[in-house]
This record gives structure tokens, sequence and C-alpha cells, in this order.
């Protein structure tokens, strides 16, 4: 066994690289740690190529087990089950960039599996899954075209942070995740306090700096124990077959390309394909296979041209035209707001919904977030694309959609103390022709400031594209479907016109240059501030009053002391005061107390209580109480809930009374006044004269004295 470990420094901390130990059956492996963050990834692919498939069968898992934290689940079975959000996050973060990094031919099943170990709790693991994904393909006999280096970038005033604990990222502007060849970015994955594009260009040269860096040092480990690439077989071509087919389809794909609507778009070359199939089909007997593959050919060749040659889209804009815009905020009626956004052919509904601070979302992960008062869930049902299909759960798709648009809204978001609530929004995609994401990021702010949310201003997303051949490119702005999928770029920006809030790309190419990445930003900040108009005329702030179906919510704070009192003997007093007045009440540790309901006198009534269980009672002040229980020396009288005091027989009444039941019994209502709170917080009360207003004083009490003198 020959065990070989090499290390780096990066940004101030040690990156370990080791292989040769665990996992020697793969094609590739290599375990990679930070201090005592420990990722184990593996790659394999099939022996031989998948039959019947025209793309780079790849899959990414993230293996997230609670042992890396030291925790045991909190399910049922007390072992883990479906995949964590973060998991499936991660997995996308590491796929996206080394699907562009394998030979286009290439039809071999690759799976590669990032197995956590264990997480410090300080430094976080996807980067490190993500670099250690590439030196486990660069090591192995997979024709992977790497490596590529891969690092977070934060900033905290003015200084850069390469690889940022998650400490750090608590202060941090922003939060980028960089993965890119040498002198080319290939995938960015951002959130940012609405920083400006200048910080975000600043940021990837920083981190191509540290990206070249760790591809010099994954170079170095291949040269020691990296094994033969494999010989790469293109799948069989016929050019008889492409010949005949471009000289029957060719023009009339490209007359079907220049309809501006989706569905007719759609339906046009659908015919023509199955017209050219069937026409062809006895003349190419037996070669039927490739014809869909030619066709498929044609169609982005032609969709290229067009761009790169000056011509109108297929829809008939401009490189930087925006389709048509549709804003409306407050169309549905018992939702506690909605906002729809329409662009061209996409569609989103965005629904909000206002919830207690019990209702925060529990986190069981690997890292350090424990709950989450603002989420956002993003649906893509089948109909928005005229598709027939079953629902199941939310999709990898779905989900990073869904986390995508959370993180561009959630700087804008107010903080607990001055919006006590959980907030959800639920993205329905209606329509989809092209950047969904980004139009839920639009439908989601409007109906955050129908809910009343008190946003400070709206935030919008757009989607941007790229058509490069050779020395000669293209930006697209505000993207269709066709034109990601054929392609070079998928380039999501969001943000407010402060900044940026949120970035997503992802290139189909070996990377793109500073000098594209600027042009792309600066005709996305152009395209959002756009939008924000847009935005804006349909509602330019927040409602001023919540939806009357949402709870009302009233924050007290209390002494940490008082919780226990308020809560009562085994949850007595919580649950009484609940069951009187309706509401919901959560308390946390440190004393504050959110109190909902959307009954406003319920709140009201709650409100009394728990402050009156919390209230320190103070020498002189008077009580309306109920006698509880009498003794021979006094009552005992209850002024506030859980705070008794004692009347002693001599104030109960201005005459000598032989009984304290001759004036008071059990249950009775008695007027009181604090006279005296001794250092053991013992409380002793009088009775209040009613007809003189005054507290009954002890027989004596304040009566002059007389002395008696002698006389001489």
């Amino acid at each position: 066994m020959r065990v070989i470990k090499r290390e780096i420094e990066l940004g101030g901390k040690t990156i370990s690289l080791e292989t040769g130990k665990l996992a020697r059956q793969a094609n590739g492996a290599a375990v990679v740690r930070c201090e005592d963050t420990v990722v184990l990834v593996t790659a394999v692919a099939s022996e031989k190529p998948l039959e019947g498939v025209d793309f780079l069968p790849l899959t990414v898992d993230i293996e997230a087990k609670m042992y890396a934290v030291g925790r045991i689940p909190g399910s049922f079975f007390r072992r883990e089950g479906r995949p964590l959000e973060s998991a499936i996050l991660n997995a996308r973060l590491i796929d996206r960039p080394l699907r562009p990094s394998f030979p286009s031919d290439f039809r071999h099943e690759i799976q590669i599996i990032a197995t956590i170990f264990s997480v410090d709790q300080v430094n976080p693991p996807d980067v490190l899954a993500l670099l250690g994904a590439s030196a486990a393909l660069t090591i192995s006999d997979i024709p992977f075209q790497g490596p590529l280096g891969a690092v977070r970038i934060g900033r905290i005033g003015e200084r850069w942070i390469i690889n940022p604990t998650f400490q750090e990222l608590d202060h941090s502007e922003m939060d980028i995740v960089v993965a890119g060849t040498r002198g080319a970015i290939l995938m960015v994955e951002a959130g940012a306090k609405e920083v400006g594009e200048g910080n975000v260009l600043q940021a990837l040269e920083e981190a191509q700096k540290s990206i070249n860096k760790l591809i010099d040092f994954q170079e170095e480990f291949r040269s020691e124990v990296g094994t033969p690439k494999r010989e790469v077989v293109p799948p069989a071509t016929d050019a008889v077959v492409e010949q005949r087919v471009r000289e029957y389809a060719t023009d009339e794909l490209r007359d079907a390309l220049k309809s501006p609507d989706k569905l007719a778009r759609e339906e046009a070359i659908a015919l023509i394909e199955d017209e050219a199939t069937e026409r062809l089909t006895t003349m190419l007997e037996g070669k039927e296979h490739y014809i869909a593959s030619v066709l498929d050919k044609i169609k982005k060749e032609e969709v290229r041209r067009m761009i790169l040659e000056g011509e109108v889209r297929i829809d008939g804009r401009r490189p930087d035209e925006i389709r048509t815009i549709s804003c409306e905020a407050g169309i549905l009626p018992r939702p506690h707001g909605s906002g729809l956004f329409m662009r061209g052919q996409t569609a989103v509904l965005s629904i909000l919904t206002l919830g207690t601070t019990g209702e925060e979302q529990r986190i069981d992960d690997l890292g350090v977030q424990e709950t989450k008062r603002f989420m956002h869930h993003y649906n893509f049902p089948p109909f928005c694309t005229g598709d027939v299909g079953i629902l199941r759960g939310p999709r990898r798709r779905e989900i990073g959609h869904g986390a995508l648009a959370e993180r561009a809204l959630l700087p804008l978001i107010p903080p607990e103390q001055d919006f006590p609530y959980t907030i959800r929004l639920v993205a329905e995609v209606l329509e989809s022709n092209g950047s969904t994401s980004m139009a839920s990021v639009c439908a989601g702010s409007l109906a955050l400031m129908d809910g009343g949310v008190p946003m400070r201003e709206h935030v919008a997303g757009i989607a941007m594209g790229l058509v490069k051949e050779g020395d000669k490119s293209v930006i697209l702005t505000d993207i269709l479907g066709v034109e990601d999928a054929l392609g070079d770029m998928d380039f999501k920006v969001a943000g407010t016109a402060k900044g940026i809030t949120a970035l997503q790309m992802d290139m189909k190419i070996a990377g793109i240059g500073m000098d594209l990445l600027k042009e792309a930003l600066e005709k996305a900040k152009e395209a959002r501030l756009y939008i924000l108009d847009r935005m804006n005329e349909a509602i330019a702030k927040p409602r001023e009053e919540l939806s009357e179906f949402a709870p009302r919510i009233v924050v007290l704070k209390i002494s940490p002391e008082k919780i226990g009192g308020v809560i009562g003997p085994g949850g007595r007093m919580i649950r009484s005061i609940i069951e009187e007045t309706g509401v919901t009440i959560d308390i946390e540790d440190d004393g504050t107390v959110f109190i909902a309901s959307k009954d406003k006198m319920g709140t009201q009534r709650a409100r009394e209580i728990v402050e009156s269980i919390t209230k320190e009672p103070k020498v002189g002040e008077r009580y309306m109480g109920t006698v509880t229980k009498t003794t021979s020396f006094g009552a005992f009288v209850e002024i506030l809930p859980g705070r008794e005091g004692l009347v002693h027989i001599s104030r109960l009444a201005k005459r000598r009374v032989p009984t304290v039941e001759d004036v008071v019994k059990t249950g009775d209502k008695l007027l009181v006044e604090i006279v005296d709170i001794d250092k053991q917080n013992r409380i002793s009360l009088a009775a209040v004269d009613l007809g003189l207003g005054e507290a009954i004083k002890p027989r004596g009490e304040g009566m002059k004295s007389h002395t008696r003198r002698s006389r001489r």
C-alpha cells in the first residue's frame, strides 16, 4: 500500500490531499482535509459506454452523515434518510464545473461520491469536496480535462479572505464560491449584501490567483500518483446520413426557428423532425438513430449562427433586449401576500405566508445554523412547459432554484427584532421559457411588498447568456430556454438598485475570461434596473397593514428568571393563557416572548396576563386580588398570577374582628395595597377602606403618644 500525502498553504490554512489508503478500488480517490474537516471523494467510471444517450451520464452524490459532527440523527429510525437539502445543493455545486470538463463524446457513466467524514463547524466542507472531486478525477484513468481549482472568497472591510470560516462568513459582505481552470472561470455561486459589480470582479480576480495555485498543486500530485487516461472512442457517425438530413431539413428548420412563439416553434420543429424521420428512414434503412442527432446538431448551429452573424434572435429580439414584462401584486384573496411576474412566456406566481417564531424551520444538518425563519420554495409542475409528468417531491433542480432565489431575497428580509415573523414564500411556475429562477426572485419581492413585510426596496433578477465561436462572442440578455440549452453560458444575477445580492454562473465551454464577465455584469445591471422600474410601477413600497388573515404578533421582553413563572408548574400557566385567549406563545431563552393571534383582543389580553405575571410589585401599589386561603392570623390574597401576599387580621378592617372569616372567605375579591416587601420577597398587604380610600392600619398605629408628666 503506497500512501501519498501532500499539503498546500492557502489563505493562512493548510489543506492536504491524500490517496492510496482509502477506497483503493475506485478509479480515483482523494481525502481532503482542512484542520478537522475531512472529506473522502471517489470517482468511478463504467468500463463500457452507455448506448443510446447523447449526454454526459455524470452523477454527483454527497454523503453527509450526522456522525461527522458527533450527533445521532433526530429521525424515528435514528439513521439518515433522504439527502439533506445542503447535500443536494453541494452536489449541484460540484456537478456544474465538472460537467463541461469532459470530452464532448464521452458516454461512460461517471459517479462522484463525496463522503463527509468530519466537520469541525469552522471550515465548510463543500469547497473541499469540490477540490477532492477534481483531484480524484485528475489522478484517475477517466479522461477528465482538468484539474480545476475551487475556492470560497469573502470580504470583511477591505480584507479579502480565502476559504473563510463559518464564523467569518457571518461578518462577510459576500460569500462567493468560484471554480475554474487556469485563467478562466467555469462556475460562480454567490450570495452578497448588495455589493457593486466592481467588487464582484475583484473577488473573482482574487479567487483566480488561488485557483491557479490549486491547479499547480494537483498537477504535482498527478505527477506522483496519476494513471494514464483511457482512450475516448467517439460515437459512430455516417457522413452520408448527415448529408441527406442536412439537404432535407436545414432550410425548413431555419424558418421554423424564427417563430417567436415557443409552442408554435416547437410544434413546427417537431413536425419537420417527424417528416424527416419518415421520409429518410426508407432511404437510410438501418441508420434511423442517426437522424435525430443530426437534426439536433442543425438546430444548435442555426441558433448560434443567427446570433453571431448579427441577425435577430429566434423570438425577434436584439441581444440586449428584454421581453415584455408584466407585474401584479395582491391577486389572491386569502394568502398573506401574492405577486405575479411575467416576462414573455415565463410566468411565476409567488405566495407569501407569515407565521410565528415557533414555525421556524428546524435544521438537522452538519452546519452551525439550527433554525431558519425565511424560507423560499420553488415548484416546477409539468404543465408549465406543456408536458405531462408525475408529481413527486422537489427534485434537485427545484431545490437549487429555490435556494438561489432565497439567497437573493435574504439581504432585504428585516431582522426578527423589527419584524418578528417566520416568512415562507412559495414560487409556483406557471409558464417556463427561460430563467424561472430569476422570475421567482421578482415575484417573491412583489409578494413580500404586498404582504407588508418592511423591505427597503425591491429585488430583481435577470439571466444572461453567451454564444462564443473562436474570437467572436455575443452576450445575450434575458435568455430563452433554447438559448440556455444551445448557448455557452447561463449567468443569473439578482440584486437591488444598490447592488448584487446573488449570482450563479454555469459554463458549457472551457471557462470565460474577465473581459466577458465584466461585460455580462454591466449588461445585467442595466436589465436589473429596468425590471426594478417595472416592479415599482406595480407596488413601490410595503403595504402599511398586514393581511387581515395574517397573525398579529406582540413581542415582550421579560427577565429570564421570570420564564418559569409564565410557563408555570408542568406548563399549567402558559396552557391556561392559551386556552383563555386563543393565542400562540413562544418564549426564547433570553426572555423574549412572542404572542401571536389573528384576534387583536386575544393578543392584548395575553399580553396583559404575561405582564402581570412578570411584573415586579412595589410598595404602595393597589390590586383587586382574590382570597386564596384564610388562616387564624390573616388571609392570603393573589394579587398577580402566581404572586400572593398576606393581609394580617389586624389590617382586614378598622374594627377588631374575632376571626378572618367574619370579613372574607376563600374566593372573595378584595382591594388591597402593598405595605411591605421583606428581604425574602414576601409581600404584606392591607385591605383598602372603601369609604376613606386608605389602607387599613392596625389599631393604635399612627396614634399620638401621650406621656404623663409629674407635677412639681
